[in-house]
């Protein structure tokens, strides 16, 4: 018989979403860049918020290419903090 386990997730970090910022920056709303990546509202929305479950590449090439910016201006890894 398999035994039951409760799965132990480890501190590794997090994805840092920098999308508000550089908006921010640019003086461009969301709505505005919904357009320009022919997006939904919600899909900007999401990545503005840094409330991504999974990432949708397409999207990030054109955010980036809307925006004139790089993946690393967008995305920070933030390692763990050491115990």
């Amino acid at each position: 018989m398999k035994e039951k386990g409760i799965l132990i997730r480890a501190d590794y970090g997090h994805i840092a979403l920098h999308l508000r910022e550089i908006m921010e920056e640019r003086d461009i709303t969301r709505n505005q860049l919904a357009k320009r990546i022919d997006a939904r509202f919600e899909v900007v929305n999401k990545w503005y918020q840094g409330e991504l479950e999974k990432m949708d590449l397409d999207i990030l090439a054109r955010i980036c290419y809307a925006l004139d910016c790089t993946t690393e201006d967008l995305l920070e890894y933030i390692p763990a903090k050491p115990c």
